[in-house]
């Protein structure tokens, strides 16, 4: 098997492979190893001792989050296994490359969850603008259930399992896993107050397990073969690959299949090529636009969980913003803070009026009309709003992550726009 699992049968030109040729390519080796050989405790135990966490930016362990779901077999209990495929967070784009070019391996890793937690129902919930890759999972799970890999009594297992596509009605909160049930409901997508948690009582009240597409696309792997081999792939602590991606004024931005905790300078500048000319690395967001600025002294990092978080962010998805020093920061800033205020859902006071709120202060500095003591309102609100458990969910302390470090790298930066009544790189400009 390759060092590069999740990637190595893409072939963009050729399209994804069918059921045949994604069998004869190693495909369905993990849902005829769990099927046939294996009882669902063993699935979640291969698992958990792989050390796979979630790749959608929380990084819960996987195995253990599925320990959590109630034991009864599907027959006798309707369980759901969901793919959050909403993929929404600026500055990711790793779960489209899985989907279009192999939803094959999406679905084993699916047929495999199931089995663990015993669900007879899956669903992927896909990001509405997904075009190519609702087209391209759509055939895929009908030639999966025409070649038997779907359906009734799999392998002669007794177990059945089947999957369906949702789109998204386009709203960022839906990446929050409970938010993402509720619109699968039909409801407004809102989150939901724990607990009980969705392994209990999620999607119609059912117990549901959410995973992330890469996630679950690491799953059929790790079963074909042995959490040992996982763990091996990756340089420290964390088994397994990662896919990495870059954004920003680099020469060749992109997405990477690497050993997870792969130097990020190596991501920069091996597999991106450096910055372009004329312009230098200042700052850049690790883990998506919802983790913390990092400056350009810390690019040493390892992009694994503990060492990001030990330089002071994130590693969320795993797909960094770079931040250039011809880039105005309180623009890019700005630009972040109204995504996250128009992407609130509006259930909770602190977000739905704290981040309009910051929006405002921040567009006001950008244009010239912003005034010192609006540094302080900001700090307040990063400090009210950041901490976990003073809002519904998530969405408010992610908003101030780049807030807050930014308030402290680019203090400068802001200080000018104050005394010079503007963006001083659109005034030299």
């Amino acid at each position: 098997m390759t060092e590069r699992p999740l990637t190595a049968m893409i072939d963009p030109a050729a399209g994804p492979p069918d059921c045949a040729a994604y069998g004869r390519a190693g495909g369905w080796r993990g849902a005829r190893a769990a099927l046939r050989d294996m009882t669902p405790d063993a699935v979640i135990d291969v698992v958990t001792r792989s050390t796979l966490r979630g790749r959608g930016g929380a990084g819960f362990g996987t195995g253990q989050k599925w320990s959590f779901v109630p034991k009864e077999p599907a027959a006798t209990r309707r369980k759901y296994l969901i793919a959050n495929a909403d993929e929404m967070e600026p500055g990711t784009f790793k779960d489209r490359l899985l989907m279009e070019g192999n939803p094959l391996q999406l679905i084993e890793g699916m047929i495999v969850a199931g089995y663990a937690i015993q669900a007879g129902h899956g669903v992927i919930f896909l990001r509405g603008e997904y075009h190519v890759a609702l087209d391209r999972l759509t055939r895929a799970i009908a030639d999966a259930r025409a070649t038997g890999w779907l359906g009734a009594d799999i392998l002669g297992s007794g177990f059945g399992f089947d999957i369906h596509v949702h789109t998204s009605g386009g709203r960022y909160i839906c990446g929050e896993e409970t938010a993402l049930l509720t619109a699968l409901e039909g409801k407004r997508a809102q989150p939901r107050s724990k607990p009980p948690f969705p392994q209990v009582g999620g999607l119609w009240g059912a117990p549901s397990v959410v995973n992330n597409v890469e996630t679950l696309c690491n799953v059929p792997h790790i079963v074909a073969n042995g959490a040992e081999w996982f763990r091996a792939l990756g340089l420290g602590p964390d088994g397994g690959t990662k896919l990495y991606g870059i954004s920003g004024r680099v020469r060749r931005p992109g997405t990477w299949e690497l050993p997870m905790g792969t130097p990020l300078r190596e991501i920069i500048e091996q597999h991106a090529g450096g910055m372009r000319d004329g312009y230098a690395l200042r700052a850049l967001l690790p883990g998506g636009a919802s983790t913390a600025f990092l400056d350009a002294g810390q690019v040493d990092v390892a992009m694994e969980y503990g060492a990001v978080e030990k330089a002071g962010s994130r590693l969320g998805t795993g797909q960094a913003i770079l931040l250039d020093d011809r880039t105005c920061p309180i623009g890019m800033l700005h630009n972040l803070e109204h995504f996250f205020a128009q992407e609130s859902c509006g259930w909770c006071t602190p977000c739905r009026d704290g981040l309009p709120w910051v929006e405002r202060l921040l567009a006001a500095i950008e244009d010239g009309s912003g005034a010192p003591e609006d540094l302080d309102r900001l700090a307040d609100h990063a400090r009210l709003l950041g901490p976990m458990g003073r809002t519904f969910c998530a969405h408010a302390p992610g908003a101030m992550a780049p807030l807050a470090s930014g308030l402290r790298l680019f203090r400068a930066d802001f200080e000018a726009h104050i005394h010079q009544r503007g963006c001083p790189l659109r005034q030299a400009a």
